[in-house]
């Protein structure tokens, strides 16, 4: 347990410092939440042709209201530590890389609800939409976070060891 812990923290002391060095920023970062947001405004685009996504911002032209995907809503934090929990385990680099992209996608699926929630919120009542925001899907996408990861230890493949003594006789 120890083990788990330390390596879980120093993976998660390289990963959150090297998410805001410059160069993550401009190549990975901020084409990743315009991606995100362009994703959301053509699952939204499926029900509401209104919505249009411009870099990080996702505008309803019919009223105006508009949601800015920043820092901290991308679900990149959430992924941070599930990736750090995941390396942390005892597990085959097969089943860890397996367990990193599919719990990937499931907090990407999670965020692209609350991201496309929070839209529609905000058009809403912004009291609601400051509370699902700041309080709810925060909770929310980090706990998605915890889920994967158990669910990831559930299937994880047991180790082959020898037969027990007593099946062999």
């Amino acid at each position: 347990m120890t083990r788990f812990i330390l390596v879980f923290l120093l993976c998660v002391g390289i990963l959150f410092p090297l998410d805001l060095i410059e160069p993550v920023e401009r190549h990975v970062i901020v084409p990743f939440t315009a991606l995100l947001a362009d994703i959301s405004v053509w699952l939204i685009q499926l029900f509401d042709a209104d919505a249009t996504a411009t870099g990080n911002i996702i505008r309803s032209a019919s009223n105006g209201f508009a949601i800015s995907i920043e820092r901290g809503c991308n679900g990149l934090e959430a992924v941070i530590i599930l990736v750090s929990a995941i390396i942390a385990f005892p597990a085959t680099w097969r089943y860890r890389l397996l367990g990193i992209g599919l719990g990937f996608l499931a907090i990407q699926a999670v965020n692209l609800v609350r991201i496309i929630s929070l839209f529609y919120l905000g058009q809403w009542s912004q009291l609601w939409f400051e509370w699902f925001h700041l309080y709810l899907w925060q909770a929310l996408i980090v706990l998605d976070a915890l889920v994967v990861f158990l669910v990831w230890l559930r299937y994880m493949p047991r180790p082959r060891g020898p037969a027990p003594a007593a099946a062999a006789a």
